[in-house]
């Protein structure tokens, strides 16, 4: 199972950005840019909305655990 390692404001950050990524790849890029910010935007609503980043995991970064160890 895995354990959550983003705090509220990091979830919702990486949504709202993940969103915007979204629609800038959609409506306004062209290409592989638009590709691209469309596959980053998703990463981060996937990860903002399970709580759950990999690449904190592999850094040993956790913004939700400051009282609890890894």
């Amino acid at each position: 199972m895995l354990s959550r390692n983003e705090a509220s404001w990091d979830r919702i950050a990486r949504v709202v950005i993940g969103l915007a990524l979204i629609a800038l790849g959609i409506f306004s890029l062209q290409g592989a840019g638009g590709v691209i910010s469309i596959l980053a935007g998703l990463i981060l609503l996937v990860t903002g909305a399970v709580g759950f980043c990999p690449i904190y995991k592999i850094l040993g970064v956790c913004t939700d655990c400051s009282d609890r160890t890894s």
